[in-house]
């Protein structure tokens, strides 16, 4: 249907969770079908876009009908459409709150809807009949909390294949990791071409009430490591440490998990030599974009090749893959891993690919970094509080990297020239995004980028 094609090429753009944004259309289409035919109606929608530049991706789109429009909804309005001689309103089901008990009643039922089929876990209570209500600032993805029992997250771009979300935490769920939010189910989507496998479209989790977000908690210390002129960060009240040494215990024994349930295997010689070409590339590419790069790309290139002629004993597993203070969760009783997705933005089958958990170890690294720096952009020659700064990262850093090590037996942090890779070349992808997103906040990045190609 063109007039529903030309509502999703208006619309999509503008959303957050549209990873392509700047991006010139060629062309867009789509294949739908009901899911409830109630009041509202409910129909699923896979948009697949093309791009002048070649490119191709397929976005989940769930709508809500109604013949009028709904007053409360105008922030969720998709569009209007000729319908029968009059206008049909077409809004953001995951929007609408009358629309979205129906995810949770197709999966307590197991059911088969169009090519849409439903698996529930089997354990663990779903709680059917109930609305769900949005989570706000997502980026790639929608998510719907259901009461305080369960958390659906709707995968926006499909792909074939099962997502490591789901993969990893099915896996984990033998080990009863208590570091994790257990899974109750998850829907997947049938290719249009018989041969891919089906897309996972969604996930349902046991939801974590009364959890604090672990960036807010560490950029909470932070601002009283600030507030206090002259206290060093651990004689601060809100001193950070002991749940960052914690958290490190928790990843490792994540970590230490999902290599008992899912495949393991030495790295071989040669994979070095591809990470550190890998790494290259991105760095390239970075300068293109990062001028200011220039400056530090011998040193990182020096980095790189210390791991291309590395010797370092590396077990490969599954890891994380997207690790960092924004993916954690502190309850009462300890810290919870969310997010087993990996980098949204990597395929599919990268992110399945295994890797050396210190990927994971330098993902937080970077975030505690990020976590201290980031109120010094708006006083970026404040030498005292970049002194501070400095103290606040390089404690929580060594705190986690402790709470790692009591916990596995193995120091992530040593003088691993991985680690120092892995860190250098999440810090270039960062500087990448800030420039096109966050300007002023590219600093952060660079400092910690200075830091790393400056140590003997």
């Amino acid at each position: 249907m063109k007039a529903l094609t030309d509502l999703f090429r208006d619309w999509m753009p503008q959303q957050r969770w549209f990873g392509s944004k700047g991006r010139e259309w060629a062309d867009v289409s789509e294949d739908g079908f009901f899911l409830e035919r109630d009041n509202p109606v409910l129909s699923v929608h896979r948009v697949r876009v093309t791009f002048a530049d070649g490119g191709r991706e397929t976005y989940l789109v769930p709508l809500s009908w109604r013949d009028h429009p709904a007053e409360e909804l105008e922030s969720a309005l998709v569009g209007a459409v000729a319908n029968d001689g009059k206008e049909t309103y077409a809004y953001d089901a995951m929007r609408d709150r009358d629309a979205t008990a129906p995810w949770l009643v197709h999966l307590v039922n197991a059911s088969t809807v169009g090519p849409m089929h439903f698996h529930p876990a089997g354990v663990g209570y779903i709680p059917e009949g109930l609305p769900g209500d949005i989570v706000s600032g997502e980026q790639s993805n929608t998510s719907l909390i259901f009461g305080q029992e369960a958390i659906l997250k709707l995968f926006r771009r499909l792909e074939p294949g099962l997502n490591p979300d789901v993969e990893i935490h099915d896996a984990l769920r033998q080990t009863q990791n208590k570091h994790i939010a257990p899974l109750l189910g998850h829907i997947e989507i049938l290719d249009p071409d018989p041969a891919n496998p089906p897309a996972t479209v969604a996930m349902l989790q046991t939801f974590v009430p009364n959890a604090s977000d672990g960036w807010r908690l560490a950029t909470a210390s932070v601002r009283d490591l600030y507030a206090e002129g002259d206290l060093h960060a651990d004689e601060v009240g809100g001193d950070f440490a002991a749940d960052s040494e914690r958290l490190g215990a928790a990843t490792a024994s994540v970590h230490a998990d999902m290599a008992a349930v899912l495949p393991t295997e030495p790295a071989a010689e040669g994979w070095f030599g591809t990470l550190a070409e890998q790494m290259n590339e991105r760095l390239d590419a970075a300068i293109a974009v990062v001028p200011q790069l220039t400056e530090y790309a011998d040193g990182l290139r020096a980095i790189y090749a210390s791991v291309a002629s590395s010797t370092e004993a590396v077990v490969r597993q599954r890891v994380h893959g997207d690790l960092h203070l924004g993916q954690v969760l502190r309850t009462a009783t300890g810290w919870i891993v969310l997010d087993f997705e990996g980098e949204p933005a990597r395929s599919l089958e990268s992110r399945r690919e295994l890797d050396s958990p210190l990927r994971d170890v330098a993902g937080m690294l970077r975030s505690f970094d990020y976590a201290a720096r980031h109120m010094l952009v708006e006083q970026p020659d404040d030498a005292q509080r970049a002194y501070r700064a400095q103290e606040w990262a390089a404690r929580n850093r060594s705190a986690f990297c402790t709470g790692y090590s009591n916990a596995s037996g193995l120091d992530p942090c040593g003088e691993s020239p991985l680690l120092r890779a892995f860190e250098a070349d999440k810090a270039v992808y960062e500087c990448v995004y800030e420039a096109r997103n966050r300007p002023h906040w590219l600093m952060i990045p660079l400092t910690s980028l200075s830091r790393l190609t400056s140590q003997d």
